[in-house]
């Protein structure tokens, strides 16, 4: 299993710079190819055209992929052409946006299920904030927020290839870390907290994190005996979910 969760950060949308290039240069590695097909699913963001540019853009003109789009939402797609597209990729790349939603359309079509099976195929499944909360078994999500600025972070199920909670943009999000303290007060096991710029990378059972930028890190968060303990883990560093 090979996956690339990517906590936040920029690839190159009109005005903003790219900041998570090394990250996925290696996403591209673990591919074993030069060119390798990218398969990119937007659901997250409601099937953004803005966004479907900006991937191609970036992994095929800028990094050499061959891009094509899963498109769960704008057009009409049967079971059968949803299964062909996820099994005859090299990578799989989930963007960004409602993490919810997305998690719902999914589990509508099945899309949860064909996921598992690729990893296990050896399909790289990769993707930044909620592309990189849906590999674990829970997420610290913001879904409600793009109804209601005001409402609270919830806990979102995601498909469960990683057994811990993910909570991304941890060190630029405002409210982020006091929601996953209070998140993590009634939820067993560990969190892995990612800053923008920095990635869990799980390698057949291996768990290290990967950074674009060297002040990027991740954090291992958990309760034990009364107190909030939220671990840094810096680029390279392997860590175990216990």
């Amino acid at each position: 299993m090979k996956i690339v969760a990517i906590g936040g950060g920029e690839i190159g949308r009109p005005g903003f710079p790219i900041e998570t290039e090394k990250i996925d240069r290696r996403i591209i590695r673990l591919s074993g190819k030069i060119h390798p097909r990218l398969l990119f699913i937007p659901t997250a963001s409601s099937d953004s055209e803005g966004y479907v540019r900006v991937i191609k853009n970036y992994f095929g003109k800028r990094l050499g992929c061959r891009v094509s789009t899963l498109f769960l939402l704008r057009k009409k797609i049967s079971r059968a052409e949803i299964r062909r597209q996820i099994t005859r990729t090299d990578i799989v790349y989930v963007g960004g946006g409602n993490t919810l939603a997305m998690m719902t359309r999914w589990r509508k079509f099945g899309v949860d299920v064909l996921l598992r099976k690729a990893a296990q195929q050896g399909i790289v499944l990769a993707g930044v904030s909620a592309g990189a909360v849906c590999w674990f078994r829970q997420a610290n999500s913001d879904s409600r927020k793009f109804n209601n600025p005001h409402a609270g972070y919830i806990k979102v199920r995601g498909i469960g290839l990683i057994p811990a909670l993910c909570c991304p943009h941890y060190n630029v999000e405002r409210g982020r870390q006091a929601a996953l303290k209070k998140m993590m007060k009634k939820t067993p096991g560990v969190a892995i907290a990612l800053d923008n710029c920095a990635a869990l990378e799980v390698v057949d059972g291996t768990y290290r994190i990967i950074t674009s930028k060297p002040e990027a890190s991740g954090y291992k968060v958990f309760w034990k005996k009364g107190k909030l303990h939220a671990q840094k883990i810096r680029n390279g560093e392997i860590l175990e979910l216990k």
